[in-house]
């Protein structure tokens, strides 16, 4: 019966695949494939092969760190304003306005023409082991991105915090749990549960946000498709393997993301 199942489901799966639409739509990208490959050049790709992997490799690091720490910060955010004390939800209320009301771009160029040219004027932080890093430009540019990460994480984990069922934190309390040990495994898993669909979208645009780092000299991908552009007057070729690299990069992160989901159980709440 297993054996039968599994072939049944294989099955299943492969006529989805061979649905006519699906079909013309996978002819129509081979198509394009085949034209791009021999009718465009990709004779520059050796000279720049070794540098498009450290550019991959800064965007994709960047993307982490970002969203890890966006996240971190995001918790506590989305917890204060769904506590309903005033003094710690006004201040969380206000940071996510402000970091959703202007745009990303000008909180990165703050950050770095602004923020970053008050350090070199003191002499104790150039004197300082943090030097080294202030007068580099990726930690502004992590910064910005870790901020806006959570600005609208948090929001999104204010109302996950607030659509858990209250009566199972009181039952929690009924357990004689105290408010750390039913946060840490009632409240939180149920709200990160919630919050998921919504958090796999914004990584992929946190993804799609990380080509601003290139406009504070950061070489990521994106700079070095401009490199390529600048040096070759080349301009479709660099800008469609640099569109198919951030798809391929979004391919990865939907899947990743929809096979955590499918290993939580459906009903949490």
């Amino acid at each position: 019966m297993a054996t039968e199942a599994a072939i049944i489901n294989v099955v299943a799966r492969t006529s989805l695949w061979l649905q006519p639409h699906r079909i013309v739509l996978i002819l129509i990208a081979l198509g394009l494939v085949l034209a791009a490959a021999f009718f465009m050049r990709w004779d520059w790709l050796p000279q720049y092969y070794e540098m498009g992997l450290i550019g991959i490799w800064r965007s994709l690091w960047i993307l982490a760190v970002t969203c890890v720490l966006g996240f971190l910060l995001a918790v506590p955010l989305g917890l204060a304003q769904a506590t309903g004390s005033f003094w710690f939800a006004a201040p969380a209320k206000v940071f996510c306005t402000v970091i959703r009301g202007t745009p990303l771009l000008i909180q990165l160029w703050l950050l770095y023409y602004g923020l970053g040219s008050l350090f070199p004027q003191y002499p104790w932080i150039r004197e300082s082991w943090m030097w080294p890093y202030l007068r580099q430009a990726w930690p502004y540019g992590v910064l910005a991105l870790t901020l806006s990460f959570a600005g609208y994480e948090g929001e999104v984990m204010r109302g996950a915090f607030a659509g858990v069922p209250k009566g199972q934190l009181e039952a929690a309390r009924a357990f004689g749990m105290s408010r750390w040990k039913a946060f840490r495994r009632i409240w939180l898993p149920q709200a990160i549960y919630r919050a998921l669909p919504t958090l796999t979208g914004e990584t992929v645009l946190q993804l799609k946000s990380t080509p601003l780092v290139a406009t504070i000299s950061v070489i990521d991908i994106f700079a070095v498709s401009s490199k390529v552009r600048q040096d070759t007057y080349l301009t479709y070729e660099p800008l469609l393997l640099l569109a198919l690299i951030y798809m391929t990069i979004t391919g990865i992160l939907v899947f990743a993301f929809s096979r955590i989901e499918a290993r939580i159980p459906n009903k949490v709440g």
